[in-house]
């Protein structure tokens, strides 16, 4: 209920706005966004038109900029900046986290990237481009380089005296870290220990071995499973010295799971997870038909199968008719172990130790539901069609293309990630054209044998 009544309220906001920005009531609008948070604009951005998002963009308080950049996605993000002066830029990114930073950054064409890296101080230019320096889908390229740190010979009562002094600590700060004068890292001391540990204690003595400190060069799904596993609030980042380069924050972790999330999903429909809903038309149309040219080609594959069979097609209606139904199962089938793999594969559930078990499971799990079926359809046949002939060869093919869509559901998407190919991108397309040949290639073929 709660998530019913905010989602009604941010779709009523749109209409205000939307409707004040059509009469002209820019007040109205300038005190609407000032009202708002800066997360919550940022979903009024991506929710309005190209027309209307500009002039919300020009309505908005400047110092709001840089909190509702971090918050937009990548297409809608791109359109905003490439509108913004390097200056007008370099000021929305002050007192933004550098990650964040880096993140509105990579998009940018180079020149725009390096002017407005030059209107940066030289201690926040280096920082930042510290993080440039690592892949995006890094812990390097995820982390920010704000971190508090101690060292392990001092007392307690030091290093609560060194917080009050300081007065501040980095956001969603839960842990401080410890390093030697190489600023290697060799402990962690939560804040809870430490505010509850006795003044003349030793930090070495309390602090825990930083024995799951996670390498810049770690993939970010694997960081964010790691999170789940340990929940951790943050982690600290080395690089292969031992070094203390930054940290990771729940906060981030959040991100990569849902940008995770809305990858799959999209992918599924090959389109791309970061686009924007108000797109032009050209750049929208441009990158859906690269997918519909690749459907084309799995549909004239599976026609082609059909067209094999185009005298036995011709003598029997019956069979044009039931067809359909064979590929139609399989796809279904196959599908639900893509998923399944899929999101084994995301979770670090799937590995070479264990692909053959997994194959033996949904290999059995096709053939149990391929007898099932089979009996079911070619029953329903039998009776429907009064043919025994025409009901044993459906139920030969449902046994044998549930039977395959098993075997493939696993194979594909497996075969497709030691190819570095995605497979929630390419997997279901893949599946579809598969089962939909063997389906077609056995009903057809056993038709054509046992029939004309």
């Amino acid at each position: 209920m709660p998530e019913q009544l905010e989602f009604d309220q941010a779709h009523q906001t749109l209409q205000d706005v939307s409707e004040a920005i059509d009469q002209g009531r820019f007040v109205f609008v300038r005190r609407q966004l000032q009202d708002m948070e800066p997360e919550d604009i940022a979903q009024l951005l991506e929710a309005s038109p190209r027309k209307s998002r500009d002039v919300l963009w020009q309505l908005t308080d400047p110092e709001d900029y840089g909190d509702i950049l971090d918050e937009l996605s990548e297409d809608v993000k791109d359109d905003v900046v490439a509108k913004m002066a390097p200056e007008t830029l370099a000021e929305a990114t002050e007192g933004m986290d550098t990650d964040d930073i880096a993140y509105v950054l990579r998009s940018l064409p180079d020149d725009v990237s390096r002017g407005v890296l030059a209107q940066m101080d030289t201690a926040d230019r280096l920082r930042v481009e510290t993080a440039l320096s690592y892949p995006e889908d890094t812990a390097g390229g995820l982390m920010n380089t704000d971190v508090t740190t101690i060292r392990g010979d001092v007392e307690v009562d030091v290093i609560l005296r060194y917080l009050r002094i300081k007065a501040e600590l980095p956001e969603a700060t839960d842990t401080l870290y410890v390093v030697d004068q190489e600023n290697r890292l060799i402990g962690n001391l939560s804040l809870t220990t430490l505010v509850t540990s006795q003044p003349d204690k030793q930090v070495i003595d309390i602090m825990d071995d930083a024995d799951e400190a996670i390498t810049v060069d770690t993939k970010d799904s694997d960081v964010a499973s790691l999170f789940e596993r340990r929940n951790w609030v943050s982690a600290p980042v080395i690089d292969d010295n031992q070094t203390l380069v930054g940290r990771i924050t729940i906060d981030d972790v959040v991100d990569v799971i849902r940008e995770d999330a809305e990858h799959s999903m999209m992918s599924m429909a090959g389109m791309d997870d970061d686009e924007d809903t108000f797109a032009p038309v050209i750049k929208s149309a441009r990158r859906r038909s690269v997918w519909l040219g690749v459907n084309v080609l799995a549909a004239l594959t599976a026609a082609s199968v059909s067209n094999m069979f185009e005298s036995t097609l011709e003598q029997m209606a019956a069979i044009a008719i039931l067809m359909t139904i064979v590929p139609s199962m399989g796809g279904v089938a196959g599908n639900q172990t893509v998923a399944l793999v899929i999101r084994g594969l995301a979770l670090g559930h799937i590995g070479d130790s264990n692909q053959k078990e997994l194959l033996r499971k949904e290999a059995a799990i096709g053939f149990l539901n391929g007898i099932l079926w089979a009996i079911i359809l070619g029953g329903i046949v039998m009776l429907w069609k009064e043919d025994i002939v025409l009901g044993l060869i459906m139920s030969g093919a449902m046994l044998t293309n549930l039977f395959v869509a098993g075997i493939a559901g696993v194979s594909i998407p497996i075969i497709l990630k030691k190819m570095d190919i995605d497979p929630a991108l390419a997997g279901g397309m893949a599946l579809t054209t598969i089962t939909d040949v063997i389906g077609l290639l056995v009903f057809l073929g056993l038709a054509t044998v046992f029939l004309v």
